[in-house]
């Protein structure tokens, strides 16, 4: 059997200010490059993306893979028209010309475009059209996936992730093989079963390491023994102004109207889902507090200047806030802050050469959905390392990535390291300290531009996670709460503020 591939993976951000052009799907940054063909399949041989565990699923059933298309871009504001209609042009052009009995396409599942709110629904709905009714379409999704109707019609059948931070990538791929499996078993589509929750869920409550989050998905995991059902929840990316943005719950096959009604049980009280969070200053001070408790470090979430979902990785209010409160007095050289994203100051230090000192301005400014940025932090840096911004993870997610992030340097102001790079990227993994002579262990507070993914790496550092993991709102183009955001589309009866 011939299964085709494709990938197609945005995370939009529509109240931030940058658009995905095909450029940004080009450069890939954070994730792969966009590739097709022959080398796409020595792609996801490499790198921990769901497309990876699908292909080894594959392979063991004796499925012949057909390349197509796959790309992604860092989260942002919508793709542009012209980026979304080449993506659908490369890929439904294999599909309407290749030879196969399948299709497998590795998604996010919160993108939007330009004309297209629900991007990956219409792509789907195209691929539809081209195949007809009788072969097999199944996609693999993000956690943070908007699923929307017109997604779950037009697929035989759809997986999540279970995780957050996501570290099953490679097995949320594999479950997606056996949902195909299931399917050509049957010879039909499984029936399923689905309901969206009424309200939105702060990203930086979606923590599925302890509490209700990973009761749920372990249930989830039971129930699907038990019942002999598909299941998935996807809690949503709740910064899509769109009509179909909450969490969704479904459950194929099996017992699925059971195990639906046990996941949504679970999950349908608001409350539970309240997000606790410190202001920039107090997550500063509280860290100096608890670091002179504790031999090992204290880390700081600069959530809403995430790039991983929308930010520009530029913003300076905990950079400010850590200069403010004396955190670099407090323990010289043993605070540092990853990653800015600011290549002229990149540039600029490089250019300065290691061991100099110059007068320089970190940070740039833009037009948040709340109004302008906090101003450049300017002051005199110290050069104490400089790199190409070649980074190869080693962490437990996306383990093997390359990240190519141009000129980088570490600098020191006020005793306060910051890793600058000309890229964006989410510090989610240890190497975006140490790239630049940074050890992330051997530091008393570590800030880290990213919501929750760097959990997976980070939190084997600290003493007790519920002390010594802080999230802090500092101001950038991520709300930490939703209720914060000047929705237009999302339909009344869906709760923004818990």
């Amino acid at each position: 059997m011939k299964v085709l591939i494709a990938g197609f993976k945005h995370e939009t951000n529509t109240f931030a200010s940058e658009k995905a052009s095909w450029s940004a799907f080009e450069a890939g940054e954070s994730f792969p490059a966009a590739v097709r063909g022959a080398p796409m399949l020595e792609m996801l041989e490499k790198v921990a993306v769901p497309g990876m565990g699908f292909l080894r699923f594959a392979r063991e059933q004796g499925w012949e893979p057909v390349p197509s298309f796959w790309c992604a871009a860092v989260p942002s504001s919508y793709v542009t028209a012209e980026a979304f209609e080449h993506i659908c042009a490369e890929i439904c052009r294999d599909v309407a010309s290749l030879k196969f009995d399948a299709v497998y396409i590795d998604l996010h599942g919160a993108a939007m475009a330009e004309g297209f709110d629900d991007a990956e629904g219409e792509l789907l709905s195209r691929i539809r059209a081209l195949v007809g009714d009788e072969i097999p379409i199944v996609a693999s999704l993000d956690l943070h996936a908007n699923v929307s109707h017109q997604m779950l019609q037009c697929a035989d059948a759809l997986v999540s992730f279970r995780t957050y931070p996501h570290i099953d990538y490679v097995e949320t791929g594999v479950l997606a093989g056996e949902a195909l499996k299931r399917r050509l078993a049957l010879g039909k589509r499984e029936s399923i079963r689905f309901s969206r929750l009424p309200f939105l869920i702060p990203v930086n409550s979606q923590n599925t390491t302890f509490g209700k989050p990973k009761a749920i998905y372990d249930r989830l995991v039971q129930l699907d023994e038990e019942m002999g059902t598909l299941s998935s929840f996807c809690m949503a990316f709740p910064s899509a102004d769109f009509a179909e943005c909450a969490p969704m719950i479904w459950s194929i096959g099996g017992q699925a109207q059971e195990a639906l009604m046990e996941l949504e049980a679970m999950a349908s009280e608001p409350t539970q889902w309240r997000l606790d969070i410190y202001t920039a200053e107090n997550a500063v001070k509280e860290a100096i507090r608890r670091g002179k408790e504790t031999d090992k470090p204290v880390v700081i979430a600069d959530t809403q200047d995430n790039p991983g979902i929308g930010g520009t990785a530029s913003t300076t209010g905990m950079l400010r806030a850590l200069l403010d409160e004396g955190a670099g007095r407090a323990f010289p050289r043993r605070v540092a802050l990853a990653v800015m994203n600011d290549p002229g100051f990149a540039s600029k230090a490089t250019e300065a050469g290691v061991g100099a000192t110059f007068e320089g301005s970190l940070g740039q400014p833009s037009m948040l959905w709340d109004g302008p940025s906090d101003p450049p932090v300017e002051g005199v840096f110290k050069v104490l390392a400089a790199s190409s911004g070649r980074v190869t993870f080693k962490g437990p997610k996306m383990t093997g990535f390359v990240a190519e992030l141009g000129p980088s340097v570490c600098v020191e102001i006020d005793g306060v390291l910051v890793v600058v790079a000309s890229a964006k990227i989410g510090a989610q993994d240890r190497e975006l300290f140490r790239f630049v002579g940074i050890n992330a262990e051997e530091m008393k507070i570590l800030v880290v531009k990213s919501s929750n993914h760097f959990r997976a790496d980070f939190v084997p550092l600290v003493e007790d996670e519920l002390k010594d993991v802080l999230t802090a709102k500092a101001r950038g183009a991520m709300a930490a709460d939703p209720g914060d955001l000047p929705w237009k589309k999302l339909p009344d009866n869906i709760l923004r503020r818990l």
